[in-house]
């Protein structure tokens, strides 16, 4: 038998559950609020005012008096060093995605095998550059890479392997190789990280079923593994990515751009107009190279989400 209580005794408690949910709302506005403002201050109000920026001619002081058009974008897409700093930021982006993605795959069906032992030290061991100082392995790295009592010509001499220190970063033809190195090393961690994530989320019973039926380690791997893992593998194809093209802090420690410009990337271009070029500051023309670059990365993302969205849509289309 229901039993009917009266409207004046179920308000307290309707009041209740409302006055504990505005509280509970209130806690998670009060968690997220300084994140909300320094995102505000330091993200979404720079990433406009750089738009605006973009039209001027500004050196970061002042009003902004001298309206300049189209004039900086003209300017940056007739600069051959902007050309030459977006090449090398394509050509370190290409190289880390072709050559870190698939090593952290395969490294990580490694260190997902029953029979290694260790697998903790070799996880934490690849992880540790991860949680490393970008500009302290870049300012690391100038010590290994040294022309003169680096750590690498040490050894290579002591080896006999070269008669003569090697100027690694100060040469056209090593410095660039040298960077992709470093950077594929200092972020091969998390990428292996993302791939652990992704091979252990797949489904095991699938793979005892395929056992049962007398599938090899081989047919497992072709026709389960790497199907299953290609909606994980997009996303961290478009993370790679867009991080990559956003090289800055490791290429400043390491080579400034040098030498001779073979290792300058964009965002270490329109730095160098915005803060630290040799003659006067010049925000607006630096901001005009950050808008051209980020439509270019944004053309690259969409380009990479629709690629994302298409390796889900296959999965549901074949788990179907």
């Amino acid at each position: 038998m229901q039993t009917i209580v009266p409207k004046a005794l179920r308000r307290p408690a309707h009041r209740a559950r409302l006055h504990y949910r505005t509280r509970k709302e209130l806690w998670c506005l009060a968690f997220i609020a300084p994140q909300l403002i320094l995102f505000i201050l330091f993200t979404l109000y720079p990433t406009i005012m750089s738009y605006v920026y973009a039209f001027f001619n500004w050196n970061g002081y002042g009003s902004l008096k001298d309206f300049a058009g189209l004039a900086n974008f003209k300017e940056t897409l007739l600069d051959p060093y902007f050309w030459n700093a977006f090449r090398n930021s394509l050509l370190f982006m290409v190289a880390l995605v072709a050559i870190q993605v698939p090593l952290a795959l395969l490294m990580a069906l490694l260190l997902d095998a029953n029979w290694l032992r260790g697998k903790v030290f070799y996880r934490t061991l690849y992880f540790l550059p991860v949680v490393t100082t970008t500009a302290v392995v870049g300012l690391v790295m100038r010590f290994v890479f040294g022309a003169y009592k680096g750590l690498l010509n040490e050894v290579l001499l002591t080896l006999g392997l070269i008669d003569t220190p090697v100027n690694w970063l100060g040469s056209t033809e090593t410095a660039m190789t040298i960077v992709i190195l470093v950077g594929i090393w200092k972020s091969f961690g998390m990428k292996l990280v993302y791939w652990l994530a992704g091979i252990q989320s797949l489904p095991k019973e699938l793979f005892e079923a395929a056992r049962i039926d007398g599938a090899s380690p081989w047919q497992l791997l072709r026709y389960l593994t790497l199907p299953l893992l290609i909606p994980v593998g997009s996303v961290i194809l478009l993370i790679s990515a867009v991080n990559a093209l956003h090289v800055f802090d490791l290429v400043k420690t390491m080579t400034d751009g040098g030498p001779a410009f073979q290792t300058d990337m964009v965002d270490l271009y329109i730095y160098r107009y915005a803060f630290s070029g040799s003659g006067e500051a010049r925000i607006g023309f630096a901001s005009a190279a950050g808008v051209l670059y980020g439509i270019v990365v944004m053309l690259i993302s969409v380009l990479l989400g629709l690629l994302v969205k298409w390796s889900g849509g296959r999965k549901a289309s074949g788990a179907a």
